[in-house]
């Protein structure tokens, strides 16, 4: 699989409201396990869209990741050209540096926000567009990432689809080997 979507939780959704909140950090770590796995299993495009949260933070991973897998290329797609103007200075200057440091960026439609046929257009555009997807979503958790992982079952029906999931219980491992990590670190260090 080279094409890989990555997608999840919107920031918020996570209750997640400053750059440093450890949540960033034990999300960041876990994603970033799971991309060396799809890295070595040759994965050679990071694909994601520009939300706040997972699909920024995977942006961000992907030109730290391409340091020691030169290999790796990022593509951010947004629904549509005017995605995202109205958000937080913060999140316009998160989406704009993704932006710049993408090897490719497009709207999958023109103009602004016209209604939800851009976002389902969107979905479809991404599935037909990748090898797999990696998903940081429970169903025990709601969030807007049940519309991306209730597209990505229906495009399993008509063509194999792998969707590598990150659940709350695996977020929770990982928030385990991270901290003994640190424990280590400092005991070592």
């Amino acid at each position: 699989m080279s094409r890989i979507w990555v997608t999840g939780y919107r920031s918020y959704e996570l209750g997640v409201f400053k750059d440093k909140d450890p949540k960033v950090t034990v999300l960041k770590y876990a994603l970033k396990k799971r991309l060396v796995e799809q890295l070595e299993q040759g994965m050679d495009w990071l694909i994601t869209g520009g939300q706040p949260g997972v699909e920024l933070w995977a942006a961000d991973l992907a030109v730290e990741l391409k340091k020691d897998y030169p290999q790796l290329h990022l593509a951010v797609f947004v629904p549509f050209e005017g995605f995202g103007k109205n958000w937080k200075e913060a999140n316009q200057a998160k989406l704009a540096k993704a932006k710049s440091q993408a090897d490719f960026f497009a709207a999958t439609y023109k103009g602004d926000y016209q209604g939800p046929f851009q976002l389902q257009g969107y979905q479809d555009f991404i599935l037909n567009h990748t090898d797999g997807a990696l998903l940081v979503y429970d169903n025990e958790f709601e969030g807007k990432s049940a519309y991306d992982a209730q597209a990505m079952t229906r495009f399993q029906e008509k063509a194999p689809y792998p969707v590598n999931r990150l659940d709350m219980e695996a977020l929770q491992e990982y928030a385990n080997d991270y901290q003994e990590a640190v424990n280590e670190e400092r005991w070592n260090g």
